[in-house]
């Protein structure tokens, strides 16, 4: 196989609870990674030459900065393939939204070229790998939906049941060093079990900050808690996200949405196509 194209799907944290901040500055989380069947789509042809292609140009992204460019560089070195790619992105998941784009990006970056070059990778190893591309990368390299702790790398995959999410992107984009740097965020909330978010739920403790910060957070909340009073933000945001019971409810909310909130329907999955090209760990 010399070719491959591959949805990179989005992610929703359903609630995000920080329990502590660790001596080497990074913080300890609990949350729960939702995977949807909606995200980019990324294509990848093998070469000869050596030379890595990506297409087309992120605005504001420089190419050696861009994750899947760093994740191609980080499996190169780690394995010294010395091989070559091109690489045709067709973004569809805003940056800065917290629903993961960059890093399923890299994520689906390391699974594909893992398999088209013959790399011989197992799922640890190449969770190690993404790991030092972004906390959030080996959660798209383990492809289920899953309870995470630790900085979000202890990984329990879990079986939700089927729900339709509208997930809206405000005109702003959050920064996640300012929010997880802030003096104000909420860091001592109280560890729980997964038994007891399933009865209970949780809450997401970068929301009430970031809706003080980005009004467009705010006022994006306070629409869609007309139609889902426990409609949250993703991540540090900028996004947020209904859950609805079938795909016509969040379709009919969604064609509500005010004009300059963008929005896009998915349903949750609890396992993404990268599931199928994963080694054995």
């Amino acid at each position: 196989m010399t070719s491959l194209t591959l949805l990179s799907p989005a992610k929703l944290n359903l609630f995000l609870h920080i329990t502590g901040r660790r001596p080497d500055g990074y913080h300890n989380l609990q949350t729960l990674f939702q995977l949807l069947d909606y995200g980019d789509t990324l294509s990848f042809n093998t070469r000869i030459d050596g030379e890595i292609t990506l297409a087309p140009d992120l605005p504001g992204v420089a190419f050696e900065q861009n994750l899947i460019i760093k994740a191609v560089r980080a499996l190169d070195a780690y394995k010294a393939v010395g091989a070559g790619v091109d690489i045709q992105l067709e973004k569809h998941l805003p940056m800065g939204g917290g629903i993961g784009g960059g890093s399923s990006n890299a994520a689906t970056t390391l699974v594909a070229l893992n398999h088209l070059w013959g790399c011989g990778l197992n799922k640890s190893q190449l969770q190690n790998i993404g790991l030092q591309l972004g906390a959030d990368v080996p959660v798209f390299i383990n492809a289920q939906t899953a309870w995470a702790e630790g900085v979000g790398e202890a990984l329990q995959p879990i079986e939700m049941q089927p729900k339709w999410f509208l997930v809206i992107q405000p005109d702003c984009h959050v920064s996640t060093a300012e929010i997880f740097s802030h003096k104000d965020l909420t860091r001592d909330t109280s560890a729980i079990k997964v038994a007891a978010f399933l009865e209970q739920g949780g809450q997401n403790d970068c929301e009430a900050l970031v809706r003080k910060l980005y009004p467009q957070v705010d006022n994006a909340l306070i629409w869609l808690q007309k139609f889902d009073r426990n409609a949250r933000m993703t991540g540090t945001g900028a996004c947020v996200f209904a859950s609805f019971e079938s795909a016509e409810i969040a379709h009919s909310v969604q064609a509500q949405l005010p004009k300059h909130l963008p929005g896009f329907v998915a349903q949750g999955v609890n396992r993404s196509p990268l599931y199928k090209l994963l080694p054995s760990s």
